[in-house]
């Protein structure tokens, strides 16, 4: 008999896929396209998980059940292009990583992605969680047998021995026995790590280029890979298909990884006016996660983080807006991004305001969580937009998110693929 995964055991015990309804919207509000400001009085035609039409005038042009949302903003769903939606830091943080199994840890992760969905986030993207438990979670959500965002995962981050990704900060025996296929040493170790994740079902492949606040470890925030290493994964990864990102917080890693050809910089914490003429010429995307650095700022003093990344998160927390801010005023693209798992799940609009305190607009920062999100994402055929032929995957507020975007952080209505999945005043 073959032996089943813990996916696989955690497939079979959900549910079966739920089913989208077709349906006739009357929205007050629309930012169809976020960049080019409201239509109003719109209806918005659903049928088989899609938008049909999106037309001036309340009308009915089928016999449809009616979404009432004429006093209401609507909005595209959101994306994050980085959680890590199978855990959230806090006191037991580190113990569960030991205690928990496979099976736990997408139930977990479950119970975080219907947080999210309902916060408003219909698309996330995962960079950093256990293989077997995250593209597990994944291809469930996929087939509508839980409820959750749609979901592109990495799985394990590609990293050095002893640095950021790696297990740190507890006995050797201990760390021997839980160091993953995903660490490597030398170009060729690398090539074969990131093929290892795409195996192993990776949507991308996420790499740790510098040290991190979270490592237990006192390995500085620099460069962590060589030269050498990042080129063998940039173009181990783009042979099969697929694009890489990099975990980066020092100058140092951050250059190096654009000049390899990475696609994205996850944080760029230390980037500097070098960095930014490097994101411009290689058309790289900066994925800021500044709600990360603000969280982090306030556990400086938290006896559970360990002295090593209490350290770190004093240093690296409270650069984050400025950073956001050389970047945005540099003419960085920036697709919106918030590490929710280091801040709590359902929490992740939380991000907006901070980007709008870094000099963004508003709506750029709502475009920056949809157009742009969708397009880093490698899904603009088919969200980050409200029109003909995209998933209806579609929220709103009772508030002008133009005028005060904390309204993002009280959504009313969800709707993903034409299903409802909250509904209230």
């Amino acid at each position: 008999m073959k032996k089943l995964t813990a996916a696989a055991i955690c497939a079979m015990l959900l549910s079966a896929p739920a089913m989208a309804e077709d349906a006739i919207i009357h929205a007050g509000y629309v930012l169809a396209k976020p960049g080019e400001g409201y239509l109003t009085r719109q209806t918005i035609l659903v049928e088989d998980g899609r938008v049909v039409s999106v037309t001036s005038g309340y009308s009915t042009p089928k016999d449809y059940a009616v979404i009432n949302l004429r006093d209401a903003y609507v909005l595209p769903g959101l994306i994050d292009s980085h959680v890590h939606i199978t855990g959230e830091n806090g006191p037991e943080g580190r113990i569960k990583e030991f205690e928990n199994s496979d099976v736990d840890t997408a139930f977990d992760g479950a119970a975080f992605a219907l947080t999210t969905l309902e916060a408003g986030f219909t698309t996330v993207q995962d960079v950093g969680a256990p293989n077997d438990s995250i593209f597990g979670l994944r291809d469930a959500i996929a087939r509508g047998a839980v409820p959750g965002p749609r979901l592109r995962a990495s799985g394990g981050s590609v990293a050095v021995t002893g640095g950021h990704g790696d297990i740190n900060g507890y006995s050797a025996r201990v760390m021997a026995e839980f160091t993953g296929a995903n660490i490597c040493n030398g170009a060729d170790d690398c090539r074969r790590a990131v093929r290892q994740q795409i195996k192993e079902g990776a949507d991308l492949i996420k790499i740790t280029a510098t040290g991190g606040v979270l490592s237990n470890t006192s390995a500085g925030l620099e460069q962590q890979f060589t030269e050498e290493e990042l080129e063998a994964i940039v173009d181990a990864a783009h042979s099969m298909g697929r694009k890489v990102t990099a975990h980066a917080h020092g100058k140092s890693g951050v250059d190096a990884a654009l000049r390899a050809g990475i696609d994205s910089i996850e944080h760029g914490t230390y980037l500097d006016g070098e960095s930014i003429a490097l994101f411009k010429e290689n058309g790289a995307t900066l994925v800021p996660t500044v709600l990360a650095g603000a969280t982090v700022t306030g556990w400086t003093n938290e006896p559970w983080l360990p002295a090593a990344s209490r350290a770190k998160a004093a240093q690296v927390g409270p650069l984050m807006l400025e950073m956001l801010r050389r970047a945005h005023e540099g003419g960085v693209t920036v697709a919106f991004g918030t590490d929710t798992g280091v801040s709590r799940h359902g929490d992740n609009a939380k991000e907006f305001a901070l980007m709008v305190e870094a000099g963004f607009t508003p709506e750029e920062a709502i475009r920056s969580a949809t157009v742009v999100a969708s397009e880093h994402l490698e899904m603009s055929q088919d969200i980050g937009t409200l029109e003909a032929g995209k998933y209806a995957d579609l929220i709103a507020v009772t508030a002008d998110p133009l005028k005060d975007i904390r309204a993002l952080e009280a959504v009313s209505f969800v709707m993903k693929g034409g299903e409802v999945y909250k509904s209230g005043k």
